[in-house]
């Protein structure tokens, strides 16, 4: 007696699409997406179709597994294995076990029959079923009216329904159902089994989808840009499966991915390569400053393909695609593309009210971006605050959620005792915040662009040296740049900043602003993005 078979009804009259077994989903027919399966789990000759079609008799025979042709047999019940009851103790002569797959349910892989094959033979049952989980509220339309609909006590109730995927079977229990142990096998996500053409375009929608892998970095050092950039960004791809890794230093990133709806890994004491890997990924795209080569090579060894943001690492020579759009003095080509024609403007500046210019300043921003590690926030504030309060201007101070002096800035202001400082931290609402402001101080990042597009005049101090080589924040775009933090004076921020309260200077940076339109950049970039990933099909 051989231990299992597999066998899998085929049958064309039966089907609630026309010649649906022998049609392309996703470019594999329905019959032989199912032999494909059926071949992960046992050989060809333990293989048996049970069908009423000469052409998929066909296709058995030049696949070289068995087949059971008969032309008048159809399915009249739901009953499966009341009608392959013949078939089955055919069967039962030789193998103690059998499988039954349906190729209705394409999801279902390999893996998952070998899986539900494990937990049927642990626990030692007599049959196995694929079921899901279901929560509905049940209604009675004739005795139950719109006051259960209002009611908060009508709950809902949890049923579990057979999904006719995967039956497994002890052959020599078939004649004696009372002495039957069935185990249920939870097939939630890879459940559905066509029965109309929706179900159909759902499949194949299902089956096309690639996994894309987004490895970011953020902690203090390098901020939180890069984080919610690839937050943005996986935020307008939704026809394939995403997921997310952060590099091992990266705890403010765990956190704030965390609050979304993605799959996160936290790169262990493997090297990032081997965590990424490790999730078999079709596209990668880092967002984590520099790469190297051993890294990249990894990934490009592996086949994935690799989309890289403001890499200007030896590794970036092997992605297939680099995006850096902070980097606006280097020269495009297909596959580096530079410059503010590639920055990503997040959706909610698309409907914020672009500012009007005011001769009399009334409106003073201060934002360093997510972490501010060095609290330049504080020194800022200490350098401007007297001059506002003597002119009545309001201090906006953003702090993002990395920032991690929040309680000594909330002591200061405390202390000072000014209420035209308010403080604002890990704001959701950025374009909130610049909406009105007349004046801004901050850091070289992405905020720069946000501020042009809502055309906000500003003061921009880097944070390091690799910050100051972002050269859009520029007269020319409407930004007085005053270098680097640590090499900048009280005394010369200051005065910039009472230069810039006067209405002419100003106004003319505000002006070099009004033609600058990053609104179609995110469409672009993404469209550029799925283009690599849909370049994996065919090769490199």
């Amino acid at each position: 007696m051989k231990e299992r078979c597999l066998l899998l009804p085929a049958l064309k009259k039966n089907a609630v699409i026309p010649d649906q077994l022998v049609k392309r989903l996703a470019g594999v027919t329905l019959i032989e997406r199912a032999l494909d399966t059926a071949r992960g789990v046992v050989g060809g000759e333990d293989i048996v179709v049970v069908t009423d079609s000469q052409e998929i008799s066909l296709i058995c025979e030049r696949a070289g597994v068995g087949y059971r042709y008969r032309q008048d047999m159809r399915f009249r019940t739901l009953d499966i294995v009341g009608e392959l009851s013949d078939c089955l103790a055919e069967l039962a002569l030789d193998y103690r076990h059998c499988i039954i797959l349906r190729a209705s349910c394409p999801l279902l892989t390999w893996v998952d029959v070998e899986d539900a094959w494990t937990r049927y033979r642990k626990s030692d049952a007599d049959s196995l079923v694929t079921v899901r989980s279901v929560r509905q509220r049940i209604w009675n339309v004739r005795e139950e009216g719109l006051a259960r609909l209002l009611s908060e006590d009508a709950g809902s109730e949890q049923f579990l329904v057979e999904s006719r995927a995967l039956i497994i079977l002890r052959l020599d229990r078939l004649g004696d159902a009372t002495r039957g142990r069935v185990v249920p096998y939870f097939l939630n996500e890879r459940s559905i089994e066509i029965q109309s053409y929706q179900d159909w375009w759902i499949c194949e929608r299902l089956l096309l989808r690639r996994h894309v892998v987004f490895v970011v970095a953020g902690y203090p050092a390098i901020g939180m840009g890069h984080v919610f950039r690839s937050l943005m960004l996986a935020h307008e791809i939704s026809d394939h499966k995403i997921s997310f890794v952060c590099t091992r230093q990266s705890e403010l990133a765990v956190e704030s991915v965390a609050r979304k709806d993605y799959r996160l890994v936290r790169q262990g004491e493997e090297s990032l390569a081997d965590t990424v890997l490790a999730l078999r990924p079709d596209m990668v795209v880092n967002d984590m400053l520099n790469t190297d080569v051993p890294y990249m090579h990894k990934l490009v060894d592996a086949g994935v393909r690799c989309v890289n943001f403001e890499d200007e690492g030896p590794g970036a020579a092997l992605a297939d695609l680099v995006i850096n759009a902070l980097y606006e003095d280097a020269q495009s080509t297909p596959r580096c593309r530079c410059g503010p024609g590639y920055f990503c403007l997040r959706d909610e500046f698309l409907g914020a009210a672009r500012n009007v210019f005011r001769p009399q300043a009334k409106t003073v921003l201060v934002t360093f971006g997510g972490t501010d590690s060095q609290d330049f926030s504080r020194r800022v504030l200490e350098a401007v605050e007297p001059a506002c309060r003597e002119r009545g201007i309001v201090i906006r101070l953003v702090a993002g959620p990395g920032y991690a002096h929040r309680e000594e800035m909330e002591e200061r202001l405390a202390r000072l005792g000014n209420p035209l400082v308010e403080f604002t931290w890990a704001t959701n609402v950025m374009s909130r915040m610049m909406e009105g402001a007349d004046l801004a101080i901050c850091s070289a990042g992405r905020t720069v662009y946000e501020l042009a597009h809502m055309r906000v005049p500003g003061i921009v101090v880097a944070h390091h040296e690799r910050e100051a080589s972002h050269t859009f924040a520029r007269p020319r775009n409407g930004f007085a740049f005053l270098g680097v933090m640590a090499r900048l004076s009280d005394e010369r921020l200051r005065k910039t900043f009472l230069a810039l309260l006067a209405p002419g200077p100003r106004r003319r940076l505000y002006d070099r602003q009004d033609a600058l339109d990053f609104t179609g950049n995110k469409a672009k970039v993404v469209k550029l993005m799925l283009a690599t990933l849909a370049a994996n099909e065919t090769g490199r």
